[in-house]
């Protein structure tokens, strides 16, 4: 079976903390999502970056519309693989 990511974008750290922990209680999730700095090209300013939250969805399960919702909540997005 082919591995099913999906990567929500968030505007800060603590948005992706509140997003990551909220993801399990929302969705019931299997596996603890991961926490990624993205750092902007050109910036060196930690201001200047955003988080990504990485899920894991390898059955399918996950609605992306559902998604989409739950993270705008954060001002955040959810990219479209």
């Amino acid at each position: 079976m082919s591995e099913v990511r999906h990567v929500l974008v968030l505007p800060d750290r603590d948005a992706a903390e509140e997003v990551a922990e909220a993801l399990g209680e929302r969705f019931g999730l299997d596996e603890e999502p991961r926490l990624v700095r993205d750092a902007l090209a050109g910036e060196d300013d930690a201001e200047d970056a955003q988080w990504l939250v990485v899920l894991r969805d390898d059955d399918g399960r996950l609605d992306a519309g559902a998604l989409d919702e739950f993270v705008a909540e954060w001002e955040g997005w959810r990219e479209d693989p």
